[in-house]
């Protein structure tokens, strides 16, 4: 029988294969050389140990980068404010040091919106900062091959930690940037702490999905742009579906890619008029996570929120859309408008925000359009089900939230220009903080609350089915699982060979009670046949409930082994 082992996508930059390839050889060399201990050899492996780690190290949560700007402007902050006033992507040359290394002519300018301009307004310092290293050197990358740095003031988080915690939370369900703390200095101020995000860009592409020449968008309306007159009513960037025109889009998408309205407006109208094609156009799991996970942790700042963006779309080689949440600073009931009820949510409304919330809006046709698919909604659930075991039923969030905190408490204690006092910080993972005229909800206010409504809705508590005893048996011209089921009724295979091929579904067939089992568990089998097979996950369900396996399916799959 082929093991099987829980395994993740990985691919690595040029700049990890240089890496890896050069200390395989400096190894060959130390090895060959290592009786004569030349002085070449113990430079190499000298180098060998300081060289950048790779690109992943960049944004490694344990460690605090250090940057510095070096603006030759001495009005630098004037310039880029205006620039920012104006709308304008415009940059200035500055030199930035990363953790001591010296990166000449790099492109900085200010990011942003609330955080930017309710900070400035407030005659405050710390504003938001985008730094990209080859604005003039197209060859000149920061360590990892990464070109631009975004750096986030931690507005409208007292806790400093909501950001860090979501995306590491995040990343065992899907494809989500990697976000770290940064201290920084512009000019030789030191500007205090900041949250240091992966971009969403080419980079990140090739490392998650191993490519970057399809069609991809940024899901954030243009909130000063106006939409076509003529056009049907939009509803930011909720995937309705405005017609063939793709000027009717242009406020509510930004296209980063050299094309790509035609295939937004097919998965528009594929998913408004033909939901029951939408697998064709649409990867679901990965749009399901993206659904649970906002609702699961109140992020309202979201596609499931009043602003209904905060994404971006990237349309793979397969030709499936793939969804990657973004912008995660708000998690935890730091945005309290839910697109439904016009005033701010209090806090036992965000702990009991509906699971199902949007189910009847046709303007947020990515719930009420795939939620009304029974199998889709049981996945959607088993997805509920499992953020909330892994995250909330034992309070493992709060565990590592107090492990972030205690990671940087010295940092914020004497970061002189953090928006929010050290007392807010210290308090605001249990209590609420007032901020402005803004409450923000202590985390675990919150997310007890949200446990217990959570843990004891209907649908959570539906029994779902068990599997155990996963097989795969590769042979010469196919490769047969066999599964050991209760509760269940249905099951189905998805597998695929290559790393960018779409998961292909197959149903196993009941093959009898294990009369071995005293629980009486029944065996199911599937063949495939394509020896190539090498990940794949199944998908049971009954009348009431449905479960993955693994529970992370989608991003998580399981080998099958030589």
């Amino acid at each position: 029988m082929g093991e099987f082992h829980q395994v993740n996508k990985l691919f690595l930059t040029k700049y990890d294969v240089f890496m890896l390839l050069f200390r395989s050889l400096t190894a060959v060399a130390y090895a060959r050389h290592i009786a004569c201990k030349s002085f070449f050899t113990f430079t190499l492996v000298l180098f060998w140990y300081l060289s950048p780690l790779p690109a992943q190290d960049l944004f490694q949560i344990n460690h605090f980068v250090e940057i510095k700007i070096q603006f030759i402007d001495k009005d630098w902050d004037t310039k880029l404010n205006t620039f920012k006033q104006q709308g304008l992507d415009n940059r200035l040359i500055a030199t930035v040091w990363i953790d001591g290394t010296k990166y000449e002519s790099c492109g900085v300018r200010y990011k942003g919106n609330s955080s930017y301009f309710n900070v400035r307004n407030a005659g405050l310092k710390k504003l938001p900062f985008n730094i990209k290293a080859n604005e003039k050197n197209k060859e000149q990358f920061f360590p990892g091959g990464v070109s631009s740095l975004k750096l986030t003031n931690i507005f409208r988080d007292p806790s400093f930690v909501r950001e860090v915690l979501a995306y590491e939370m995040a990343a065992t369900y899907m494809h989500v940037p990697k976000a770290n703390f940064a201290r920084l200095y512009v000019n030789d101020e030191y500007y205090g702490i900041y949250t240091n995000t992966e971009s969403i860009d080419e980079r990140f592409l090739e490392n998650h999905f191993g490519e970057s020449s399809g069609t991809f968008f940024k899901c954030d309306p243009n909130w000063d742009a106006e939409q076509k007159q003529g056009c049907p009513p939009g509803e930011k960037a909720s995937l309705i579906y405005l017609g063939p025109d793709s000027s009717c889009y242009r406020a509510f998408y930004e296209l980063e890619s050299k094309h790509g309205w035609k295939n937004l407006i097919e998965l528009t109208e594929m998913l408004n008029n033909q939901p029951e094609k939408i697998d064709s156009v649409l990867n679901i799991q990965e749009t399901l996570w993206m659904l649970a996970f906002s609702n699961v942790l109140v992020n309202l700042d979201s596609y499931i929120g009043k602003f209904c963006h905060n994404y971006y779309l990237y349309r793979d080689s397969s030709g499936l859309f793939r969804p990657m949440i973004w912008d995660l600073n708000l998690c935890f009931g730091g945005f309290p408008f839910d697109g439904v009820t016009p005033t701010p949510l209090p806090n036992e409304k965000m702990a009991t925000l509906s699971l199902l919330i949007h189910m009847e809006n046709a303007k947020r046709p990515l719930i009420s359009k795939l939620l009304k698919n029974p199998t889709y909604r049981k996945m959607y659930i088993a997805q509920v089900r499992t953020i909330y075991k892994n995250y909330l039923e034992q309070q493992q969030y709060l565990k590592r939230a107090n492990e972030l905190v205690k990671l940087i408490d010295a940092e914020v204690n004497k970061d002189p220009q953090k928006l929010y006092s050290y007392e807010s910080f210290r308090k605001n993972i249990r209590e609420s903080t007032e901020v402005g005229k803004v409450i923000i909800p202590g985390i675990t206010e919150l997310m007890d609350a949200r446990t217990t409504y959570i843990g004891n809705h209907l649908l959570v508590l539906k029994t779902p089915p068990e599997i155990s005893n996963i097989t795969a048996a590769k042979q010469s011209d196919r490769v047969v699982f066999n599964i050991k089921a209760t509760e269940t009724i249905t099951c189905n295979l998805y597998y695929r060979s290559g790393t960018n091929d779409r998961f292909t579904s197959l149903v196993f067939q009941d093959s009898g009670t294990d009369g071995d089992s005293v629980a009486g568990d029944l065996i199911y089998t599937c063949t495939v046949p394509d020896p190539g097979v090498t990940a794949y996950y199944v998908w049971a369900e009954n009348e009431q409930a449905g479960a993955f396996y693994p529970e992370n399916a989608g991003i998580g799959t399981y080998k099958v082994s030589e």
